[in-house]
């Protein structure tokens, strides 16, 4: 069904509009995780201008997600649209997710406020980082295997994502038993969650290339490929 969607947004079907809406959503959020990833592990002051810009891509991410959900009602009120449900059905989910990584992108940048210092360099901030540049790399690679319906790729990241995300629980019980001050603790605890989330919603997109409609968002509990 993605293979249909793509052809549709590539076309002059009325898709297409909604698709490039879709696709300067991955974009804007893109760029946003990528900065508040370099907010939150900065050892420079906060940076204003970052977390203002951050705040602005989330604003038009959210309007866009309403622009695509108003195209799919009046699509979808037209006769002719009918038989678009099931894609509009997957873009509207896809969609949700994108603007979620919008959200958590902003929270990232946020923990800067509480902890304004360095972080601890030691083995879990290295832990963290390694995530983090395991999301760098591979954000604009989802870009490319969505596009190209790439199921060999797309199931490949999700079982490294499905790995990271454990990781990620099991790096929160590190941080717990570590002697860190509170304001380092609670920056750590959050940076970990956020980017779990991260991780969670970049894998649910990519569940939109190896998965059936009807089981988008459960990569943690089917492997990838099942009926």
């Amino acid at each position: 069904m993605l293979r249909e969607l793509l052809a549709a947004f590539r076309s002059k079907h009325p898709l297409a509009e909604m698709g490039a809406n879709f696709a300067r959503m991955v974009e804007l959020t893109g760029d946003s995780v990528q900065e508040a990833g370099s907010i939150y592990f900065s050892d420079s002051p906060i940076d204003p201008a970052g977390i203002a810009r951050i705040r602005q891509r989330d604003v038009e991410v959210n309007a866009l997600q309403r622009t695509i959900r108003r195209q799919v009602v009046a699509h979808l009120s037209f006769e002719t649209g009918r038989g678009d449900v099931p894609y509009c059905l997957l873009l509207v989910s896809l969609v949700k997710d994108v603007e979620r990584l919008g959200d958590y992108a902003k929270n990232l940048s946020e923990v800067r406020a509480i902890h304004p210092g360095p972080l601890p360099d030691d083995p879990i901030v290295k832990e963290l980082v390694d995530v983090r540049n395991w999301v760098g790399t591979n954000y604009p690679v989802l870009v490319d295997v969505f596009e190209r319906a790439d199921r060999d790729r797309a199931d490949r990241l999700i079982a490294e994502g499905r790995t990271i995300s454990r990781s990620l629980d099991a790096l929160i019980g590190k941080i717990a038993a570590a002697d860190y001050d509170g304001r380092s603790a609670t920056a750590l605890a959050m940076g970990t969650r956020f980017y779990k989330r991260i991780v969670g919603h970049v894998i649910n997109v990519l569940t939109g290339v190896v998965q059936p409609l009807h089981k988008l968002d459960y990569y943690d509990e089917d492997q990838p490929g099942e009926n």
